[in-house]
């Protein structure tokens, strides 16, 4: 892989850029926003020192395109980030299999809609999922999630792709919408917006509950391993067939937020007391330097 093809220079984007550029690509982004330059040379100024480089290394193999067409006319991979709208996807991908080189992965950053629902009518055999987690350049997780039509060599090509990037790319081996990140992290949402409706806690209250215990256990050996262990010597089995009865009782217990509008003002009302007093680079560079400490944690064990 040496020339790399970004399609939409959104906050995914603008990640995907940074990261493929320090691994060597020549990076051609296209996006008709009028900002293109500067949100380009902002994020990796931002991003460079995440990188362990500087912003005119990257610099100098990141390109502007004019267009799709320009964009991708040389390119080896294709990374879409474009909206969540499946007629603007089919609409796109009919132009990637038409003009992109006929050996280029075409990958979208998809967050919940499978590949299939946009390459029902093109040739879809080396379009795919390709879904990080944001921001990708810091998250490892790629979500790899083949289509209907997706022919496998495409599979281990993506996969083989970003495990060059440093990315932990997870293949999924169903469609299903939302994949398997978003379904956890929407579920979890859920339970955290009705508590916080019901006035158990504070959102401020609730990431402490979290950053302090499921997400310290979960960042080191996920949900299974975690109960595994949480068995004992009796591992999963002994988990299950004890505590998991009165588990089972929990989830019919489980709460539905109603999310009215006067609610749903309330909670953003409670989040901007919560964090309003800080920017959004200051809270997000608090962000990325506790992730990078964990990841670098992560790495020495």
């Amino acid at each position: 892989m040496k020339n790399a093809a970004v399609i939409g220079a959104g906050t995914i984007g603008l990640s995907w850029t940074a990261l493929f550029a320090s691994h060597g690509l020549t990076v051609r982004v296209s996006d008709p926003r009028p900002d293109l330059a500067d949100a380009v040379q902002d994020a990796l100024e931002t991003f460079a020192p995440h990188l362990g480089t500087t912003a005119a290394e990257l610099a100098a193999r990141v390109h502007l395109a004019a267009d799709v067409t320009e964009a991708v006319r040389d390119a080896d991979v294709v990374q879409e980030n474009g909206p969540e709208n499946v007629e603007f996807k089919k609409d796109l991908f009919r132009q990637l299999v038409d003009e992109a080189p006929e050996h280029a992965l075409l990958l979208s950053s998809s967050s919940a809609i499978p590949s299939t629902a946009f390459t029902g009518e093109i040739d879809g055999r080396r379009v795919l999922i390709g879904h990080p987690f944001n921001p990708p350049h810091l998250i490892p997780l790629v979500e790899v999630v083949p289509g209907e039509h997706t022919s496998d060599e495409t599979v281990q090509q993506a996969v083989a792709f970003y495990t060059s990037l440093g990315r932990t790319p997870v293949v999924e081996r169903k469609e299903i919408a939302g994949f398997v990140g978003n379904r956890l992290q929407n579920a979890l949402s859920r339970e955290a917006i009705y508590l916080v409706e019901q006035g158990v806690v504070t959102p401020e209250d609730l990431d402490r509950v979290i950053t302090s215990s499921l997400g310290i256990r979960w960042a080191t050996v996920g949900p299974f391993l975690g109960s595994h262990l949480g068995g004992g010597p009796g591992g999963y089995r002994h988990m299950a067939e004890h505590i998991g009865k009165s588990m089972k009782q929990m989830w019919a217990g489980l709460g539905t937020p109603s999310q009215r509008p006067e609610e749903q003002e309330r909670l953003i009302e409670a989040v901007e007391r919560a964090y309003g007093s800080s920017t959004y680079s200051e809270l997000a560079e608090t962000r990325d330097r506790k992730q990078l400490a964990i990841l670098s944690a992560l790495e020495e064990n």
